[in-house]
Order: structure tokens, then sequence, then C-alpha cells
């Protein structure tokens, strides 16, 4: 029998093992300052494309006093205890009924956690005789929320129509093998890629296949569809979602999330899930904070049309300078570079202090190895010369890329 720990001792992880380089700089940054397109980092001011504050509600006017208010009246404690025994109140039933109305919906239940609610829907929504197929490349929150189905589980290849509807159709066989059913888990917006989840085609396989479809809309909630009610109402099938999820913590410059559907389905859910059942409710001063971010939503369309004048320009700026954005089809705005994880450190290093741009990296195991992807997140708070600089300081660092300055930086940061 040996250590439990000796695991941790000889192996820190994919990521673990770059952490005395990487961390507070490249993983667990401290951005500081109020939440903007210009914050520091280090002292030193940079523009910020890591802060998923679609709409830059975090810092506006009309929130901060509608959150400074709502603490002053309800302090950071109330109501105390869950949902179901001591945490409800009138305001969390006026938010959902509002949430359910704006994403078109009968019902609407409000969830303390993005992270958590998703996981635990997927856990009450599925019995060990039911079947899961999902993407591929879902968030972590999905995969952590598959984790705990007892019973088969099939993924697909990323968007991919022919692997769907091989998955489906391998997951109805068993399901009428096992007296189950079928649930089909896709993401609005696949929050690195920035692809859309191909939802107008999923809910037509409806027609042929018997399953209900679970969409975790996080980035598209706010951001796409012409009222902003997300990924389903951009291509319009928003009914053939059976149970929609969407979290604060994106458009909403907030904490928390709510799941919306038939009414009988959240019923059940707010019964059954174990994280809202078993957790203290969300705060009243973010209750009421949420009431106000989605008053704005709806009458200020304003926000979402300088997002996409934003979303436009930096995209097309990228692809005029010949950058690889993927096939995005969202805000989300990947640019893929190749490269070692040494010559990411390296680049991003200078990027920060030589170009005052803060963006994510992402690298392997998230990606392929030998691929370096920086993840630039466009919000209405940004600028026209926001945006050129970075296009600028983008071409710079491609160019020393490929010179193979940042191979040669990061040998010499090895070597010492």
């Amino acid at each position: 029998m040996r250590d439990l720990f000796s695991k941790i001792y000889r192996d820190k992880g994919p990521l673990g093992k770059w952490a005395d380089q990487a961390e507070g700089y490249f993983v667990f940054p401290k951005l500081e300052g109020q939440i903007s397109n210009r914050m520091k980092f280090q002292g030193r001011e940079v523009i910020t494309w890591s802060v998923n504050d679609y709409l830059g509600l975090a810092n506006h006017p009309e929130v901060r006093k509608a959150d400074e208010e709502a603490v002053k009246k309800y302090g950071s404690a109330y109501p105390m205890g869950a949902r179901m025994m001591s945490g409800h109140t009138e305001l969390h039933e006026k938010l959902q009924d509002e949430l359910a109305q704006f994403v078109k919906k009968e019902s609407a239940y409000v969830l303390n956690f993005g992270y958590q609610g998703i996981l635990s829907t997927i856990d009450a929504l599925v019995g060990k005789d039911d079947v899961i197929v999902y993407d591929v490349d879902a968030h972590a929150c999905i995969i952590d929320g598959v984790r705990l189905h007892l019973g088969k589980r099939f993924t697909y290849r990323h968007n991919d129509l022919d692997s769907i509807e091989l998955n489906l159709a391998r997951a109805e066989k068993l399901a009428e093998q096992t007296g189950g059913g079928v649930l089909f888990i896709s993401e609005g917006v696949f929050g690195m890629r920035g692809e859309q989840g191909k939802l107008k085609e999923i809910v037509e396989l409806k027609e042929k296949y018997n399953f209900r479809l679970l969409v975790d809309d996080a980035h598209g909630f706010g951001t796409l569809g012409k009222t902003g009610a997300g990924a389903g109402e951009e291509q319009g099938v928003q009914d053939g979602i059976d149970v929609y999820f969407a979290t604060f913590a994106k458009s909403m410059a907030s904490t928390g999330a709510f799941i919306a559907g038939d009414k009988e389905i959240i019923d059940y859910l707010k019964y059954n899930m174990r994280s809202q059942m078993f957790a203290k409710s969300l705060q009243m001063s973010l209750v009421e904070g949420a009431l106000k971010r989605l008053d704005m939503l709806r009458r200020m369309p304003e926000l979402k049309d300088k997002l996409w004048e934003n979303v436009d320009a930096l995209q097309g700026g990228l692809k005029k300078r010949g950058f690889d954005i993927g096939t995005t089809s969202s805000c989300v705005t990947p640019v893929y570079l190749k490269g070692s994880i040494p010559e990411a450190m390296a680049l991003v290093k200078d990027l920060r202090e030589n170009y005052g741009i803060f963006c994510s990296i992402v690298v392997y195991p998230v990606i392929p190895k030998g691929l370096i992807l920086l993840r630039m997140i466009p919000t209405a708070t940004h600028t026209m010369q926001d945006i050129e600089e970075t296009l600028e300081a983008f071409s710079a660092i491609r160019e020393k890329l490929e010179k193979g300055i940042y191979k040669r930086m990061a040998q010499e940061v090895m070597k010492n």
C-alpha cells in the first residue's frame, strides 16, 4: 500500500509542473483596478482582453448604484439558508419570472452558481438507465456533471453532424435496451473556439431520434439573438431547447445562474438539484443586482450593438492581417499560433510587459501540443484605439515567434 499523496509528489500535472515559473504571472495573475478595458497588471496599465464583461455592466454607473443600494438594504448574508428551507424570497421569484420571459420559456429557476448549477442539472436529469450524448469539447462543468452519471455516455466529435447522428443512433439503441432516455448536451457558444453549437441541426434531428436537449449558453446569453436571448434565438430554435442554462458571470457581470424550460421540468429540477437543495441561496443583493442588469439588457440594446461593433473590428482586423481565428461565430476571439509551452510563456510575457496587452493564454492539454491559443474577449467598453494597438502588437509578436526569438528566450530561462 502506498501513501495517497505519493502521486502528487511525483507528478504535479501538465500545468502544475510549470507552477514555479508560471504562478502569479501566467496562471493566477492579479489584475487590479476597476473592471474595464484597461486595468493594472504588476503596476503596468494593460489593455484587458480576459474579462467576460461583454456588455460593460461591471462598472456601469446604474449597476454600481443598484449594487451599492442593495448591499446597504440587505447586507451580504440575507437570506440565510437553502431555498427549500429558509432562503426563498419574492425577489427570487420575480427574477425567475423575468428571466423566463426574456429567454421565451415557461418557467425559470435561479441558481447560486453556474458551475455547480449545470453540473447538478445534469445529475438531476439522468438516472443509471439513461444515456448522455455530449460534445467532446464541452466545458469542464459539463464534463464533471457527466462524470456523476452512473449510466452510459457517448461523446461526439466537436460540432460534427455525422458524429452527432452516429452517437444519437447508438444512444437511442442502448436506451431501448435499458428502458431509459437520452439527454443530448451542447453549448450555445463554445468558450475556447468561439463557435456556436449546431443547435438548429440538432433540433431538426428530434424528428428522427428521441432525445431531450440541454444547452449551456453561458457565452451566448446577452450577446446573441435579436433581443440577446442567446444562441437558440440567434439560430431560430429556442423552442426546441428543452432545458436552457445561462450564467450571470458573463453578460450580467455578476454571480449566479439560471435554468429555464417547461414549468413541469423546472419544478422537478428545483426539487431534485442537490447543489441547490443543500447549499445557501443566492444573496438578495445579487438577486436585486441581477434584476437591474436584466432590465438594462432589455432597454439598452445599444450595449450589445457596441459590443458587436468592437467584435467585428477586432476579428476583421485580425483576419486582414492573416491571423488564424478559427471559425468563431461569437464574441469569443481565439488567435491560433504555432509554438511550445515555453515559447508561449515568453511570448505572453513580452506581450504584457512591452506591448501592454493582457489576454489569456491556452496551451496543452486544453489544446493540442504545438499550438498556442491567445483567447480574447471583446467588450462594449473597448475602444477603437484599444483594438488598433492590439492588432499592431499581435503583428509584432507573431514576427518574433516566427523568427525563433521566443524559443531562444525560453532556452535562456531554462538554462538559468
